[in-house]
């Protein structure tokens, strides 16, 4: 069942996330820095990183496709895949420039979809967005995985600029108003600091 609207093309987003033995880390980005290009010919990588901040010895990327006719293989030592598409409202974006770090924020909304929570958890983004502090790259909602997810996908010059800019906007009463109404759809969230890869597009 699908759970909310989608923009009006066929592209579905693949988040896959892998737990890698901390031991093997290092090896594993090094692998993939020389040997992605092999994985890349067939499908469009939008971005590849490693946390640095939240769940550690983790990698994070986003594969986007035509159809849903999408390969799972990996050596990972535990693997998660969803599939997801970008909310109507939101196009990928692309950070000013290179360098900076990434935040990747999961909510867990209420069972409900878009219909119960979407109009003011829009609003929270905007609010965000309209302190200037942060560039939004992409809003992605669930279609096969746990349902009533939302990935966020922030950018921002430093963790400092992020750090600064984010207790600015939460002294912001419209930033405030915004947050407080869209959290009474929240079941919980997970934020993320993200370092992209050499490999990565999204740099």
């Amino acid at each position: 069942l699908a759970t909310g609207p989608r923009q009006n093309n066929s592209i579905f987003y693949e988040i896959r996330t892998y737990d890698i033995k901390p031991s093997k880390m290092k090896e594993f980005v090094e692998m993939v820095n020389k040997y992605f290009h092999l994985r890349t010919a067939h499908s469009e990588l939008v971005g590849f990183w490693s946390v640095e901040l939240g769940a550690m010895n983790k990698v994070v990327h986003v594969w986007k496709y035509g159809t849903l006719s999408i390969p799972l293989r990996c050596s990972a030592i535990s693997q998660h895949n969803e599939v997801a598409y970008l909310v109507p409202w939101c196009q990928l974006g692309k950070p000013p420039k290179e360098g900076g770090v990434y935040e990747w924020v999961t909510f867990q909304m209420k069972p409900g979809g878009p219909a119960l929570w979407g109009e003011a958890f829009r609003a929270a983004i905007n609010a965000h967005i309209n302190t200037g502090y942060t560039k939004l790259i992409g809003v992605f909602h669930t279609e096969y995985g746990l349902l009533n997810t939302v990935h966020v996908i922030w950018w921002n010059e430093s963790p400092d600029h992020r750090a600064a800019g984010r207790h600015s906007a939460h002294e912001d009463a419209r930033v405030v108003a915004a947050v407080r109404d869209s959290v009474r759809f929240l079941e919980s969230q997970k934020n993320m600091l993200l370092i992209p890869l050499q490999c990565s597009p999204l740099k």
